[in-house]
């Protein structure tokens, strides 16, 4: 893939990779491998927050967690439906909120934190709400690509020795994957900031910094929780992003996932129950982009007998919810 923007360039790609290998790497790590001043990659990063929706936050992984994640598609009257997206954004057990299909359907993911939370959602508060027209659920089975995994590398702007040098040395846990109470305090300021300081940390949790940097490095070890990126696709040049509701084969699902995981144009992909089998956010440049791969790499995926296309019209909530969409 190439970088298709005229605002950001191969720095602020090589950055973007970076945070992705390790979103708490210090700027002066990431500023050595790649060549530059701590200060350059200061302000580049200040600027991706500022124009590119740059938000670096823990996420709790449901899928190693063994908790239900689930996709709906809420059909709703037009001038109803970005009211539903801000509300349902503003849920902590919601990510990846989108208006779509010209603006009559929301999609979202939902991670109920509790057994009851989903049936809270899907059977008191959303088919009370007004102009609900329909509403479908699609459980996710198996993540072939996303979570821990970024779109930005992809792209390739680091070079395997940059990689290497900035990817964490992957700590060994012997402990289950789990968060207990106590770590709540914890997880919630890294919820709201993935790089806070362990000085702002210890004040948060009233622990000692020894004690958070433990809780801490036992978390991201066990895969309970890892620290992600989220920024504005548009940054990159590629601003049409669309949910693809894919058929597959029985037999050919996973070969079919495995192989859409590599597609530089998926930023996600999981198998799901329901209606298709397969389900992937498609980012592209434009819509003449979307069509070559829809028709080509895609559609010479052997095992695909179907595929529906939901472009996003707009985008509501990536991990973080920063305000009513527009």
């Amino acid at each position: 893939m190439d970088l298709e923007s005229d605002t950001f360039d191969l720095l602020d790609l090589q950055l973007l990779s970076a945070l992705e290998l390790d979103g708490r790497a210090p700027f002066s790590r990431i500023a050595t491998v790649l060549g530059v001043s701590d200060q350059t990659v200061a302000r580049r990063f200040r600027r991706l927050r500022a124009e590119g929706g740059l938000r670096v936050v823990a996420v709790r992984d449901a899928e190693r967690l063994g908790q239900d994640q689930w996709i709906l598609r809420l059909r709703c009257a037009p001038h109803s439906a970005g009211i539903i997206a801000d509300a349902l954004a503003k849920r902590p057990d919601t990510a990846w909120i989108g208006l779509a299909s010209g603006g009559t359907e929301v999609v979202c993911i939902t991670r109920p934190r509790h057994p009851g939370d989903h049936d809270e959602l899907l059977l008191g508060k959303l088919p009370r709400t007004p102009s609900m027209l329909e509403i479908r659920a699609h459980q996710l089975l198996h993540r072939f690509y996303g979570g821990p995994s970024g779109w930005a590398a992809k792209f390739g702007a680091l070079t395997d020795e940059q990689t290497a040098a900035l990817r964490p040395e992957a700590p060994v846990s012997s402990g289950p994957v789990r968060i207990v109470p106590e770590d709540e305090p914890l997880i919630a300021a890294l919820e709201r900031d993935g790089r806070a300081t362990y000085p702002e940390l210890q004040r948060a949790t009233g622990l000692s910094e020894s004690a958070v940097k433990r809780r801490l490095a036992g978390l991201l070890a066990s895969g309970a929780v890892f620290i992600d990126v989220e920024y504005h696709s548009e940054v990159l040049g590629y601003p049409l992003a669309s949910i693809l509701w894919i058929t597959a084969a029985p037999a050919a699902l996973h070969t079919v996932g495995q192989a859409l995981a590599t597609h530089p144009e998926i930023a996600f992909a999981s198998a799901t129950a329901g209606s298709s089998n397969i389900v992937v956010t498609a980012v592209a440049r434009d819509t003449a982009d979307l069509y070559s791969y829809l028709s080509g790499r895609l559609g010479g995926l052997e095992g695909v007998r179907h595929v529906e296309t939901t472009p996003f019209l707009r985008r509501v909530k990536q991990l973080t919810y920063t305000g009513p969409s527009r």
